[in-house]
């Protein structure tokens, strides 16, 4: 902040909806304005040469999507902090968006009531989320954490070793599995012998378990 002002940019691919975003953070002395972007690359691109506090950021948007974008945000270290605004609700669907680096995010239909306050709480280094999210993203730690053996068992495997697995647990038989990673059947099935070697499993089910664990088949 300069001079005890939040400089926002906002990303929205509806010229509309942007303008009704600006015109409620226009009520607030506190908070400027200062660009706008209709996309992922245009945020990332605003954020370069703007260098702005905060980057309120809609979630589906085409060409790159917000998402997307704040990981790209996230890696280029940007000193934004990025408050995602979406259309759903669902903490499942959300959790991810703040494990990629989100500081926030907001739903659509309440934006006129609270986007104030979250722009003014993520750029304070606060993070704004529903409780129930908050709630859902404490379980995904503690699962994550519970499971940290088999993570990084997993993360030990080669490459080659590592989709091999994904595929066997998402129920791929091997010539399918070959076909997909550009290998014969029966290099598929050395593969699964060396994997089942170092993770100690031996059927289906127990690739299915392992996968569950760390989250694999969530990807």
């Amino acid at each position: 902040m300069r001079d005890g002002v939040i400089r926002v940019v906002l990303v929205d691919d509806h010229n509309v909806v942007r303008a009704g975003l600006k015109a409620v953070l226009g009520s607030a002395k506190d908070i400027e304005v200062i660009g706008e972007g209709s996309n992922g690359k245009e945020a990332i691109s605003l954020a370069e040469r703007l260098d702005p506090d905060v980057i309120v950021m809609d979630l589906s948007m085409g060409e790159m999507d917000g998402a997307e974008a704040t990981k790209v945000l996230v890696g280029n270290n940007a000193r934004a902090k990025v408050l995602i605004l979406t259309m759903h609700a669902e903490d499942a669907y959300l959790v991810p968006l703040l494990e990629a680096g989100a500081s926030g995010y907001l739903v659509k239909s309440a934006a006129d009531r609270e986007l104030i306050d979250a722009v003014r709480a993520v750029a304070h280094g606060d993070v704004y989320m529903q409780p129930s999210a908050a709630r859902a993203l404490a379980q995904r730690i503690q699962r994550r954490a519970e499971h940290a053996d088999e993570r990084t068992k997993f993360e030990k495997l080669t490459e080659r070793e590592q989709n091999v697995l994904k595929f066997v647990a998402r129920g791929y038989s091997a010539p399918e599995i070959g076909e997909k990673l550009f290998i014969s059947p029966k290099t598929v099935d050395t593969y699964k012998q060396r994997i089942n070697e170092k993770l100690g499993l031996a059927h289906r089910s127990d690739y299915v378990d392992f996968a569950l664990k760390i989250g694999l088949l969530a990807d």
